[in-house]
Order: C-alpha cells, then sequence, then structure tokens
C-alpha cells in the first residue's frame, strides 16, 4: 500500500483515478489467489503448460486444436479428451497443460490416476462408503484420469471405472491418457461387455487424439546422439 500511495503522491491522479487503481489490483490479487487455491485442489502432479510442449518434435499432435481445446468450451458440453500412444510421447503433458487452462477459466478440475482412483473407490466399497467416495469424482467440471492401461483391472476394478464413467456421462468432461488401442480395453478389463459399456460412452462426445512418434522425455538425449531406440530381434 505504501508503494501505492508515494507513486500517487508522485503522479498526481484523480482521486477517482487512484481508487480505481487500487480496485483493479486488488482484483488482480484476488484473482490471483483463486488460481493458486484451484490449482492446489486439481490435486496436479506438476504444472506444465501448452507453451512450454515441444509440438515441433511431435508433429501428430494439432497445436491449433489444442490451443482451441484450451479455451475449455469442450467442457460447456461435456465433452471427453482422450490421448492415446506409447509412454513418454507427451500424453500427460497435454492433459496436464488442459487443466491448468482450465483453473485458468475458474472450473473445478481433479487429477487422478487410474491405480488411485481404483485403490481410492475399492476401499470406499469395502468400507460402506462408494456413493460419498464417488463425489469427489463426480462433481469436477473436468475430470483426469492419467495412465489407463498400464495395470490389467479385475472385475470389481473395471465396475468401480465404469460407475465414473457412467456418472459423468453428458454431466461433466473427462480428460483421459492411454497407451492402449481401444481394441485392447476389453482384455483390459477382462470383460468386453463392460469395456464397450465404458467406451460407448466415453467416446460419444470426445476427441480422439492419437500421439505417435518417439518418446518425449528422452528427445534430449536422441538430438544429442546419446540415445537409440531399442533395435528389433529378427529372426
Amino acid at each position: 500500500m505504501d508503494v501505492r500511495i508515494e507513486r500517487a503522491a508522485r503522479e498526481q491522479p484523480t482521486y477517482i483515478g487512484f481508487l480505481n487503481d487500487l480496485l483493479g489490483q486488488e482484483i488482480q490479487h484476488r484473482q490471483q489467489r483463486n488460481l493458486e487455491v484451484r490449482t492446489k485442489l486439481s490435486h496436479l502432479p506438476y504444472r506444465k503448460t501448452l507453451d512450454e510442449f515441444d509440438f515441433s518434435f511431435q508433429p501428430t499432435v494439432d497445436e491449433r486444436l489444442m490451443r482451441e481445446l484450451a479455451m475449455m468450451s469442450f467442457t460447456t458440453r461435456a465433452e471427453n479428451i482422450l490421448f492415446l500412444g506409447p509412454p513418454g510421447v507427451g500424453k500427460s503433458h497435454l492433459s496436464v497443460a488442459l487443466a491448468m487452462a482450465g483453473n485458468v477459466h475458474g472450473l473445478s478440475v481433479y487429477f487422478v490416476t487410474l491405480t488411485q482412483l481404483i485403490e481410492d473407490l475399492r476401499k470406499a466399497y469395502e468400507e460402506n462408503r462408494l456413493d460419498k467416495r464417488l463425489r469427489v469424482y463426480t462433481r469436477p467440471k473436468l475430470l483426469l484420469i492419467d495412465e489407463v492401461g498400464y495395470l490389467p483391472m479385475d472385475r470389481v476394478a473395471a465396475n468401480l471405472f465404469f460407475q465414473v464413467i457412467s456418472a459423468r456421462y453428458e454431466r461433466g468432461s473427462i480428460i483421459m491418457t492411454s497407451n492402449k488401442n481401444f481394441g485392447e480395453w476389453g482384455e483390459l478389463m477382462g470383460d468386453s461387455v463392460l469395456a464397450t459399456a465404458i467406451l460407448d460412452r466415453l467416446l460419444h462426445h470426445s476427441y480422439i487424439i492419437n500421439i505417435r512418434g518417439n518418446s518425449y522425455r528422452l528427445r534430449e538425449k536422441m538430438k544429442a546422439g546419446s540415445y537409440g531406440m531399442p533395435q528389433q530381434k529378427t529372426e
């Protein structure tokens, strides 16, 4: 405040101008504070933005589409975004960047890996408080589910996953990352019928972004020539 008063004494603005300046700075401070709170409540594993993503390294990713999705209009239509591709190509980076954009736009956002989601809901199911715990994943405007496909699911886990997807269908948006193509989901869940039911809801209103390329994490080593892709064995 002292700095503002000193500046006002030096520049001698009108009373209205001085008050407008104070009000503007207060609003900006509150907005920044609210953004920090939303980001903390999102449980994001790290902070990444689209500006930090090397689109030139992953030409299969449409930068213009990513910038459009970052405006968050898809959440007003309860649409989903599914990032598919092998490990390391930038799926999680892009999903977190969109989550950060959601926080900036004032949306409620929640991040969870599939393993964390299933462990949490399984425990709640065993303690007869599943309905209450499900609200953690159905209430946010945007839910991020990371790392789908790394571990197989038993029938209980697949059913819990289905309940989350079904509860959010046409009510709230989901961003999901997976290293499995959709044809492998039946095997992943041990139930092709249940996998079909989940995919039917996920894909009905969705953007599917299939990333094909080298590991984004290893790009610097590859550029330096210190890392080579594993060679395929020949018979």
